[in-house]
Parts: C-alpha cells; structure tokens; sequence
C-alpha cells in the first residue's frame, strides 16, 4: 500500500495516474465538513408502538480520508485476459455535528475498472462494510467530467409502500406513502441544531435532503467538476440472472431492517478560492440513498455531506 507520492517515487507519472485511477485521482488524501443524516429505523423497543418507526434527523460532521493503493491489482482471467484494476482504500467517520457522538464508520475501496468482455467501457466499483453487519459492492453507472459546477437534482426521502420498486434515486415521481400516521415526523419535525446553513425549511429539506448540498455551495464559483453515480442494482453478464443485487446483510438486519439497496452520486468539485487569487481547493459532494425494508414499506435513508480537502 502507499499513496501518491509513493507512486511518484517508484517512478509514476501524472499521465499515467490519470489512466490508472481515472475521476479518482484528486481523491487521495483528507477531507473533511458537515452534513446531513435521515433515517427511519423501526421504534418496537420489546412493545407494539404507533407508528412502528422513528425518524431520526442528525446535522453531521465527517472525515474521509483516501489513500492510494501502490501499484497494480490484477484480476486473473480464465475466459478473457488478465486485467489491471487501480484504486484507493478509504476510512469514513460521521459523528453528529452538536454532541460529537458516533454516527457511522466505514471502511472500504473505490476501484478503478478498465473495459472488459463483462463491461465493454470503463467502471468505477466501491466495496464498503459496515459495522451494523452489511457489506456490499456498488458499480458506476454514471459517470462523468466536466466543466463548471455540478447539477445537483432533487431526491425523495418519503417512504415508498411495497409491492412498489424501488426507483431510481432522482425519480421524484413515484408512489409514496400518504398516511398520516406515517408522514406526521416528515412533515413536522424541526431540522436539528446549528450546524446546517442557514434558511432551509425544513420539511422540504426532510423531503429533499439534496436541498443542504445545493444551500452549501450558494455563491461559489465551480470550475470543473467530476461527477461518480453508483448503485448496489446493476446488470449481471449471466444470462440467469439480468441484475446483481450487491448487499450482503447478517441475519439480524434481514429480519428487522433489510438493507436492499444503496444508490449515491460523488461530486469532485474544484472551486475557485474566494479569497486568494489563482489559487483553488477541492471539494467532494455525495447524497447515498440506502433502502431498508421493514413494516411493509420501503424506507429511504438519506446521506449528505459537504467536504473540503486539506492541502
């Protein structure tokens, strides 16, 4: 393992960085900044309650730090040649921003695959776990560079009712549910603390969690920006089987609270500095959606967050 300047020791070189890691290749180092968490996990707590869930809201503050993998990771080929994969190892950590409790931490990968007979252009893989006992791989399924900022669509944070699939993660079109019961805590619920900016409504925001990204970034000026979409549903070269469903779940979570499905959006952003001429600094974006089921109803758990890299 190393990290960029490893890499440039051994004798590497920008351009074939660039090839290499591809839109991963600003990521290496620490970023840090503040978010926003939604979550509908199941209230019984050993008696029946109503309704049978709590939305949990949390203003966060996050570190995710990258580090380069030095060298080639090959993938051995028996039906296709040998492939070489680059990529970068990550530990993210999210504590909510008012009391610095934990929140999350996540250990993972983010890979960078050439074009193979399975995939015939380029794709970017992230393979993460989780503590609470998920694993899962996700696979690009949009991805891109380009110039100025990032356009950064709605979402829907409301819960979706089974039979419905599951839609994609920008569809704000689809059925929801429109129980009271159910809707009250997104409606009413006031956003937490100070660590938000400033004028979000808040049941808009609760809907539309992507409202804190596009409040974060008001006024500045964006010069390029690479955008990463993932998905944990992507098609399988198996005939018998048309998609992979990439979440593995231990038995506990299957059973109260099955995790089915993560969707996210990576925005990498290079941003003109507003105090220092000709100078800049990099910025990560990302709204994840995770689907977990319980109650007979899809429940969208949404992550945003904000982060600038430390020079």
């Amino acid at each position: 393992m190393g990290n960029i300047d490893d890499i440039f020791r051994a004798g590497g070189s920008t351009a074939s960085l660039s090839i290499d890691l591809g839109l991963l290749l600003d990521l290496p180092g620490r970023w840090e900044g503040k978010g926003f968490n939604l979550i509908a996990r199941p209230a019984r707590q050993g008696v029946a309650t109503n309704p049978t869930f709590f939305l949990e809201l949390n203003a966060t503050h996050e570190t995710l730090e990258f580090t380069a993998i030095g060298g080639d990771i090959p993938n051995r080929g028996e039906i296709e040649p040998t492939v070489l994969l680059h990529g970068l190892h990550y530990l993210q950590s999210v504590s909510d921003c008012e009391d610095g409790s934990g929140i999350h931490k996540e250990p993972g990968l983010w890979v960078h695959v050439p074009p193979t007979a399975a995939n015939t252009s380029e794709t970017y893989v992230r393979q993460a776990s989780i503590p609470h006992g998920d694993s899962l791989v996700a696979q690009s399924s949009f991805f891109k560079s380009l110039a100025g900022g990032p356009v950064i669509d709605p979402v829907d944070a409301f819960p979706i009712p089974i039979p419905n699939p599951i839609p994609p993660l920008n569809d704000v079109t689809h059925p929801v549910i429109t129980d009271p019961t159910y809707l009250q805590p997104y409606l009413n619920d006031p956003l937490p603390g100070e660590c938000l900016p400033k004028g979000l409504v808040a049941a808009k925001t609760i809907r539309d969690p992507t409202e804190v990204l596009r409040a974060q970034i008001k006024g500045q000026t964006i010069q390029q920006t690479s955008v990463i979409a993932i998905t944990t549903s992507f098609p399988s070269p198996l005939t018998t089987s048309p998609t992979v469903q990439g979440i593995v779940n231990i038995p506990f979570v299957t059973r109260n609270a099955n995790t089915t499905q993560m969707d996210a959006i990576f925005w990498i952003e290079k941003v003109t500095h507003p105090k220092i001429a000709n100078r800049h600094f990099m910025q990560l974006q990302y709204v994840q959606r995770v689907i977990l089921d319980f109650a007979g109803i899809h429940w969208p758990h949404f992550s945003v967050a904000t982060l600038i890299k430390a020079s």
